[in-house]
């Protein structure tokens, strides 16, 4: 758990706060805080107490309601809470409510998410492309607090601040930056396309999947090449692209920013730049977290993502990784699991199948075998007089 944590090694605390309604259950809550605890210490924060509250709909005020609010507002006091961050959007009403009731830093699912996409982004265009998404999600939110916090970089805040002056002018600064933002990607993806064009008809392979299920150390074994490869959420932001041989037929791998659920339809234009690779892909490697409890959810996560951004419809080798990470159970032994995973998805998904370890190299020699089969189909239909060397 997050929570297991001393005082000393605490620089930033957060508390959590999500509602169990009647679209979303206590089990399914939990393992959304689960989630949100882990975006929290990608961003470098330590979650120190999580809150629940039973609701038929979020509170158009302050989104829980006036008791739970009391409780939390005591919390934060008492324990010099420095965030709290809420696993679901706040409308600009329900940030203002909250942050003159709590006067501490408020986060919302979304915008936590994009500021990590700003402390990962490496590119020109990542960096551009998140930080234009972070001001148009800030513009209808700016408020007294968040002039000052913004300015403070994340301080615990303050009573009274600048006026409704000072927020005007900064909602112009914020419009003005969009501005300058939005021409600056244009020129990007203008130089992007043409370098795109310059790869000519080599096939293309995308490695996609929810976050943090090892896509990372899946393309360091493929392309033998240093690819950062952590246990956060979005390790990578940027799209990595390498070419690969398999016995003289090359083809271009890329690396790609992992999905995630509750993800605003707003925010995937922040992928602008990583989803260009995927909907460009002649082939798809789908990477799945198999000791993960939630790994339909996750897969039908990205199945959905994939099917928004029109390339639902690609060649796909579906990898079931972190096999290492199974362990026998009372009723069920990992063999027998892989099995039943193994028929059920083959069928379902009506995709190759393969389960492996990444970190361990487990069973690679398989992925590379049917991923080779997947390339040269669709080498050959590119350069039908493509000569096969020996090994064909």
């Amino acid at each position: 758990m997050h929570e297991n944590i001393t005082k000393d090694e605490i620089t930033i605390k957060a508390v959590l706060v999500a509602l169990i309604t009647r679209e979303q259950s206590e089990e399914k809550t939990i393992e959304y805080l689960e989630e949100l605890a882990f975006l929290t210490s990608t961003l470098g924060a330590a979650t120190v107490k999580r809150f629940t509250q039973r609701m038929e709909k979020p509170d158009v005020r302050s989104y829980i309601g006036k008791g739970k609010l009391e409780e939390v507002s005591a919390y934060v006091k008492a324990e010099q809470i420095d965030w709290v961050i809420f696993d679901d959007d706040l409308t600009p009403s329900q940030l203002r409510n909250l942050e003159k009731e709590l006067e501490c830093k408020i986060y919302d699912r979304s915008l936590l998410i994009l500021d990590i996409f700003l402390s990962r982004a490496q590119t020109a265009q990542a960096k551009t492309q998140v930080e234009l998404a972070r001001n148009q999600y800030l513009l209808p939110r700016l408020t007294r607090m968040w002039t000052h916090l913004e300015r403070q970089r994340g301080g615990t805040g303050t009573r009274g601040g600048a006026g409704e002056k000072e927020i005007e002018t900064d909602r112009r600064i914020i419009r003005n930056t969009i501005d300058v933002l939005k021409k600056k990607l244009e020129k990007i993806d203008k130089q992007n396309q043409t370098q795109r064009k310059s790869r000519g008809k080599i096939v293309r392979v995308a490695i996609v999947g929810y976050t943090n299920v090892g896509k990372s150390t899946l393309m360091t074994l493929l392309s033998k090449s240093d690819i950062l490869a952590e246990n956060k959420l979005f390790a990578t932001v940027d799209s990595t692209v390498r070419k690969v041989n398999f016995d003289d037929i090359p083809f271009l791998l890329s690396d790609t920013v992992g999905f995630i659920r509750k993800l605003p339809t707003h925010l995937i234009e922040s992928f602008k730049s990583t989803l260009d690779e995927i909907r460009e892909a002649d082939i798809l490697i789908h990477v799945v977290d198999v000791s993960h409890p939630a790994l339909d959810d996750h897969i039908n996560v990205v199945n959905n993502t994939l099917s928004d951004i029109k390339a639902g419809d690609k060649p796909t080798l579906l990898v079931f990784n972190k096999v290492d990470l199974l362990e026998d159970e009372e009723e069920i032994s990992v063999k027998e699991k892989i099995t039943q995973l193994k028929s059920t998805y083959l069928n379902k998904e009506q995709n190759d199948v393969v389960f492996i370890s990444a970190t361990n190299k487990e069973n690679i020699d398989e992925l590379k075998n049917k991923l080779r089969k997947l390339v040269e189909a669709k080498h050959f239909t590119i350069f039908p007089n493509y000569l096969k060397n020996t090994y064909y």
